[in-house]
């Protein structure tokens, strides 16, 4: 028993002398004692200067460009010990998450200074500080996005992510085929979340083979078809109620066209749309509106569910078209192509009657055709207080407009503006508000003006919009190398419930697929 114990003991104590020299060999990250003060600001990427934050975000890590034989940054605030880190290979900036995460709960509603140092020929200089506040209010910790080549043509490498805003994971939600295989390709889009994912609802569309759309309530997942004779077509732009399990689409029929020469590279415009309702518990699908000489697209609910709202845009010369031009569709994809940069949308909203889902008299709330501009994505704040939407010189597709910025109309004073601090001289377009409606997650071309890349922006209770900074990565390079487009953004409190595997297995099942019904 004694020998048994004197073992005990002298393993205990190998192993704190182990412990010991593991934090001993530690490289311990220290501020340049001594550093001449420079005007000159370090060179950084991505632009993560003077920001708000949230203060569940994961950690900001950027990369220094600029020659430097070593590079330490200081992130400080009114307490607490800073965080201190050296950069790595090629200037990269990667803090540690758990000191990341404390010293922004101990800073909400507080500025944190960020410095840099940077050492040439032995001689340290520190650059101008820049700071991030961190804001009181947390983003909701789920994105979903589609990432997609950017030719959008082809099918291949195609999927819906699930990326958690706290950390750098990302997980696939579905994955197209991982090689090139024509017979069962498809594109997969459209993914929208019930009330920010609370209800455990969800849809997105797949298309080509293996097409309908994909219907997830909790662990149950359906395929459905929602064509019918009685409607325009296909289902496109999905919006959830906010409540009860009813859907409104855009039934779009769309012209495709590449540009030979300039900046835009491609076109995309609807020749036909409408609105439809669908009631997911009943399998009922009716017309919103069924207007051939008016393009309606885009709808969103109003947060408690009273009101819809959408973009309608009138057909080109529908007045002096003959009937068979209005009817048939490669006259009326030759007439929009012929006028696009003509056709504009307005922003428009109708009541609703939950009682008896029936839709009133549709209203004008902007009228953009009178500036000389398209709005795309009406998105009511979850207050209800304001509308954001994308503005640009013509046209549905901003997400090729380099004229694209995002702008707020405050419902209560009627001020319509643009969000400033957050639009770019690239394109700004596809956007979405967190639960909470003190963030905005949005599409932008800032980088290169050819890939879309999420960036966040606060906005704060004074209706204004802040300096937005792009999704976090590990790497702070993944922002330039991934050579996808993210589309869609929309945020989430919880995660999509069913797997990848769960979703495919009913996907490839079309004996399994539903059909929706026409009727009330």
């Amino acid at each position: 028993m004694r020998y048994s114990s004197l073992f005990s003991w002298a393993t205990t104590l190998w192993f704190a002398v182990l412990s010991l020299m593991t934090v001993g060999c530690r490289s311990v990250v220290r501020v340049p004692e001594t550093a001449q003060a420079t005007t000159q600001p370090a060179a950084v990427f991505p632009d993560y200067r003077d920001v708000v934050i949230p203060p569940n975000i994961a950690p900001l890590n950027f990369q220094v460009n600029q020659p430097a034989e070593e590079i330490v940054v200081q992130v400080a605030g009114k307490r607490g010990t800073p965080l201190v880190a050296a950069a790595g290979e090629a200037g990269k900036l990667r803090f540690d998450s758990l000191e990341w995460r404390r010293l922004l709960n101990d800073h909400r509603g507080e500025r944190l200074a960020v410095t840099v140092y940077t050492m040439n020929a032995g001689q340290w200089q520190r650059h101008p500080d820049w700071y991030w506040t961190v804001a009181q209010e947390p983003i909701d910790p789920y994105l979903t996005y589609r990432l997609i080549e950017p030719s959008y043509e082809l099918y291949r490498q195609l999927g819906l992510y699930e990326r958690n805003l706290t950390n750098f994971d990302e997980h696939p939600i579905y994955e197209n085929n991982d090689e090139f295989e024509e017979e069962n390709n498809h594109c997969v889009n459209c993914h929208t979340p019930q009330a920010y994912g609370t209800t455990g609802r969800m849809l997105f569309h797949v298309r080509s083979k293996h097409g309908g759309t994909m219907f997830i309530d909790g662990k149950n997942i359906r395929r459905m078809d929602m064509k019918c004779d009685s409607v325009l077509g296909g289902s496109v732009y999905p919006a959830w109620h906010p409540k009860q399990p009813w859907v409104v689409f855009s039934s779009n029929k769309t012209g495709q066209a590449f540009f030979l020469s300039g900046e835009q590279k491609l076109e995309v415009v609807d020749y036909d749309s409408d609105l439809l309702f669908y009631d997911v518990a009943r399998n009922k699908l009716s017309n919103v509106c069924r207007t051939p000489g008016v393009m309606e697209t885009f709808p969103a609910w109003a947060p408690d569910g009273s009101r819809l709202y959408y973009c309608a845009a009138p057909f080109p010369n529908f007045e002096t078209m003959s009937d068979s031009a209005r009817n048939g569709e490669d006259a009326r994809q030759d007439a929009v192509l012929s006028a696009y940069k003509e056709v504009r949308y307005n922003v428009m909203s109708v009541p609703f009657d939950a009682r008896t889902r029936t839709f009133g008299t549709p209203q004008v709330e902007i009228d953009c055709r009178a500036a000389g501009k398209s709005a795309t994505l009406p998105r009511i704040s979850p207050d209800g207080r304001y509308l954001l939407v994308t503005l640009a010189d013509f046209g549905q597709f901003h997400i090729w407009h380099k004229s694209s910025d995002l702008w707020v109309k405050d419902l209560q004073t009627g001020v319509f503006a643009p969000l400033q601090a957050a639009n770019s001289p690239e394109v700004d377009s596809y956007h979405t508000w967190s639960s909470n409606g003190r963030w905005i997650v949005f599409s932008s071309r800032r980088l290169d003006g050819s890939f879309t890349r999420p960036c966040i922006a606060y906005f704060d209770r004074e209706g204004r919009a802040h300096k937005a900074f792009l999704l976090p990565q590990e790497d702070p390079e993944h922002n330039w190398l991934r050579m996808k487009s993210y589309n869609v953004p929309e945020l989430a409190k919880k995660p999509v419930p069913v797997s990848a595997d769960e979703l495919r297995r009913v996907i490839y099942d079309d004996a399994a697929a539903g059909k929706a019904e026409y009727g009330k």
